[in-house]
């Protein structure tokens, strides 16, 4: 067979095992990890599907080796705790019956210990160990660890490693990145010990050295052992990507793959999980330059999910292995699609980060783009409807484009309408914004999908009670989205406004001074958008904050970009549009004049309720998904619509 990107579908052995190629997936959290830190059925799922899907390796994170020194809500391999080998023995099995190799991550998180607590003020009862003696940004105070302390966390590495090679596991990943124990030795901002593991950078590399050392003894020769490392930790005071090339060095005779990350969560999580606002790849440099200085394999991970990019890393040397984790959760079966010169169906990851900031609210996975992600025991294969049915899909954005391709899969006959002439719906604005690009090409993937499918698309058709009556469908979804809020604000239907949902068809209007009227979600992503552009905008907002409706993972990232490009007034209320700008009053009352020569309108969606009603009555079976039922995420529409097909 000829491959389409030969490197990435290329086997790769590792110590004395063999990958089935050079896709893995990185280690990603579970979620029903239960209270004495044993796998839960759910989060064996979650794993098992990425195997499923073809990727070489999957690897379970994060074991932590020493729950004495620390106390965080992770995973903990201990012969101790009932249940514990057997579930983690449960999961190996789990991913290497589909042909994965399964790997597992061994950490301790030192000074930042009940990170994945879900009640954060419970670290605040934690013993917080570091290398050094400090008080964190919190507050909270960090003891120094003794060196009975230190042999007993390098004794603990070496014992899990050997508990995990009993229960099936084939690789073992330590973590030595991120800000957690391992890079806080490593890193001269953490570490000011004066003794034999701190100062100099071989010093302060005897620690991962011991660590690496015990787990070798645990596993013993052509067992893989890989290194997680920050190729550099990218802010001033951390160690550089100089100092990355050294410390794999010092380390490299212990290890056969050098696995290159970035940056530290505490101090840059937007470089550790490049955000939309990043070019895919932007950490592989690290990788790269890292390789030429080694001898040893490298692994390279940042925002990638582009087989083509991939696969020109992997032809031009910069690494050997591709590492992806929110690419996996988009689309499991993205290396297998790969495998089989089927790319074009892969469906991307739009760098959104619902998927951790679902893991930080609730302690769940959500993906906005794959409605399977947390819910894998609930089962991933689609089963054929035991009676076929004519189903009707009003409505061409995410939910019902995903709804009208899974009842489709079941041998349903699927008519889907779409009022405009191309489907999308509110997806369709976002093409006018680089960063979001991905999130319109959404509507294309799952345009192919479902067309594949054999959904009968029709494009310029809105769906009236009439039009169903005339169908006769047996079911009908209702995904006809929303519209834009437009308050009766004088001035408002003036040709100097724009609003935002319409921006990608009328940007040619807006001049160089715009104001943007609404600090939602929406209105700082355009804000941001013509910032980038280099235009003067002035951003005014009701409320006292930002983008309430962006997750708590991207929303950090947004203000950052509003920061740089975006003159932000909140507490403003929008009293009428002139020629020359927005007339506002403050909180006090007083009138004053945000200037601009144009306006984007960003003051929210609403609910087509109105058409909602109007289809209540006109089919047997009938389910209302995404804004048509409340105005929300994409995650909920296509999540909706997927449910809503199933349960036809």
């Amino acid at each position: 067979m000829q491959r389409k990107f030969p490197h990435l579908c290329q086997p790769v052995t590792i110590g004395r095992v063999t990958f089935r190629n050079r896709m893995f997936s990185a280690p990603m959290g579970g979620t029903d990890i239960t209270n004495d830190g044993c796998i839960g059925p759910k989060s064996t799922a979650f794993y098992e599907l990425r195997a499923k899907g073809g990727a070489g390796a999957v690897t379970v994170s994060e074991c932590m080796v020493h729950p004495e020194t620390d106390g965080s809500h992770a995973y903990h391999l201990d012969t101790s705790i009932l249940n514990s080998l057997a579930s983690f023995t449960y999961t190996a099995d789990a991913i290497r019956r589909h042909g994965a190799i399964p790997s597992i991550e061994l950490s301790h998180s030192g000074m930042y210990s009940g990170t994945y607590m879900t009640d954060k003020s419970r670290q605040h009862g934690l013993a917080q160990w570091g290398p050094s003696a400090c008080i964190r940004p919190d507050g909270v105070e960090v003891g120094e660890l003794t060196h009975q302390m230190i042999d007993d966390i390098v004794a603990a590495y070496g014992r899990v490693a050997g508990l995990a090679k009993r229960a099936g596991f084939e690789m073992i990943m330590v973590h030595g990145g991120h800000g957690w124990l391992i890079n806080q030795f490593l890193s001269p901002w953490f570490n000011h010990r004066h003794d034999e593991y701190g100062g100099t950078l071989e010093n302060r590399c005897r620690f991962a050295r011991r660590v690496l050392e015990s787990v070798r003894a645990a596993v013993g020769p052509g067992f893989p052992i890989e290194f997680r490392m920050s190729g550099s930790e990218l802010f001033e005071g951390g160690y550089t990507l100089e100092d990355g090339v050294k410390i794999a060095q010092q380390l490299e005779d212990c290890i056969d793959l050098l696995h290159v990350s970035a940056g530290t969560y505490q101090r840059g999580f937007g470089d550790t999980h490049p955000s939309m606002f990043k070019p895919h790849g932007c950490n592989v440099y690290l990788a790269a330059e890292i390789k030429k200085h080694v001898s040893i394999p490298v692994a390279t991970i940042g925002g990638l999910n582009d087989p083509a990019q991939m696969e020109e890393i992997l032809a031009s040397g910069k690494a050997d292995v591709i590492y992806m984790a929110r690419a996996l959760l988009a689309d499991p079966f993205l290396p297998g699609k790969v495998m089989a010169n089927h790319e074009e169906d892969i469906i991307h990851c739009l760098r959104c980060f619902t998927c951790m900031a679902e893991r930080a609210a609730t302690s769940t996975r959500r993906c906005t783009v794959n409605p399977l992600i947390g819910r894998e025991l609930e089962g991933d294969v689609l089963y054929p409807a035991p009676v076929k049915k004519k189903v009707l899909v009003a409505g061409g954005g995410p939910g019902g484009l995903y709804a009208a391709y899974t009842a489709a899969r079941r041998g349903h006959q699927v008519i889907l309408c779409e009022k405009d002439g191309e489907l999308g719906g509110i997806l369709r604005s976002e093409q006018a914004l680089p960063f979001k690009y991905e999130m319109y090409q959404l509507a294309g993937t799952y345009e192919k999908l479902a067309r594949d499918a054999g959904v009968q698309i029709r494009l310029n058709t809105p769906v009236t009670a009439d039009y169903v009556e005339q169908e006769a469908p047996d079911a009908l979804i209702i995904a006809v989205g929303s519209a834009p809020l437009i308050p009766p604000i004088p001035g408002i239907d003036g040709k100097n406004v724009v609003v935002v949902n319409r921006y990608y068809l009328e940007k040619g209007k807006v001049t160089d001074d715009v104001v943007v009227m609404g600090g939602g979600l929406a209105g700082c992503e355009c804000a941001i958008h013509l910032g980038m552009e280099g235009k003067h905008v002035h951003l005014v907002e009701m409320r006292d904050q930002l983008a309430p409706d962006a997750n708590v993972r991207h929303r950090p990232l947004l203000l950052r970009e509003v920061e740089k490009y975006v003159q932000v007034h909140t507490g403003y209320r929008v009293l009428k549009i002139l020629p020359q700008g927005v007339l506002c009053e403050d909180k006090d009352g007083n009138q004053l004049l945000v200037p601009g020569t144009s306006m984007i309108c960003a003051l929210g969606q609403r609910s087509r309720t109105d058409l909602v009603e109007s289809l209540w009555d006109t089919a047997p079976f009938v389910r209302v998904i995404g804004d048509a039922a409340r105005v929300s995420t994409i995650t909920n529409a296509v999540y909706w619509g997927y449910h809503a097909a199933l349960d036809i």
